[in-house]
């Protein structure tokens, strides 16, 4: 996952297009009511060992939140990496900065297809001058190719701290992202209006 993901993040993302990012499925906790995190402490959790792809993912992730109202902070400069992974030690590092609700998007898998097209030369048309003249008119030959498709998928959903529950949970899938990096900031942009759809920041 690691090196699929660095890989991801190398290819060069000038002249992205970005667009609006499709939840394949989407989850509201039933019976919840109003729980608006507008003016309350939100943390930021992007789970990946690649620190510089959590870096700016949760720094993305906090300057939408806040344009949301809500007090949005890292959690990357608030818990030693050596402790975030452990939850009971998490889980204080959270209480004691009086966060509210946490964030959470994970890149969950990247997947990579390669397929190999072979040489027309291969094909039954040109075993036979006959059989080659007649397609011949009528084809142009195309050299052995290879086709690629990586599908990245990620998980984002909204936890209250207090409740300790999942407030909204949302699956999204890109094919062939040209920047991991790019298509999590645009996605951070879409999971927060989604949160508003939900009411649990500022319309």
């Amino acid at each position: 996952m690691r090196t699929a993901t660095r890989a991801a993040i190398a290819i060069a993302a000038c002249g992205v297009i970005l667009h609006a990012a499709e939840f394949k499925e989407t989850y509201r906790a039933p019976g919840i009511g109003t729980q608006d995190f507008t003016g309350k402490k939100v943390a930021a959790l992007v789970i990946t060992d690649d620190m510089p792809l959590r870096m700016s993912a949760e720094e993305a992730l906090v300057r939408v939140l806040k344009e949301r109202g809500t007090l949005a902070v890292p959690s990357y400069p608030m818990i030693p990496p050596e402790e975030l992974r452990d939850k009971d030690r998490a889980k204080g590092w959270f209480e004691r900065a009086g966060v509210e609700g946490i964030v959470v998007l994970r890149p969950v898998v990247m997947e990579r297809r390669v397929r190999h097209y072979p040489s027309q030369w291969s094909s039954v048309y040109y075993q036979s001058l006959w059989g080659y003249y007649g397609y011949g008119w009528g084809a142009a030959w195309t050299p052995a190719h290879t086709s690629r498709e990586d599908t990245l998928v990620v998980e984002t959903m909204v936890y209250s701290v207090p409740k300790d529950l999942l407030m909204w949970g949302g699956v999204s899938e890109e094919r062939n992202p040209e920047s991991v990096d790019a298509y999590i900031k645009e996605l951070v942009k879409d999971g927060v209006n989604e949160m508003k759809k939900a009411g649990l920041v500022r319309k």
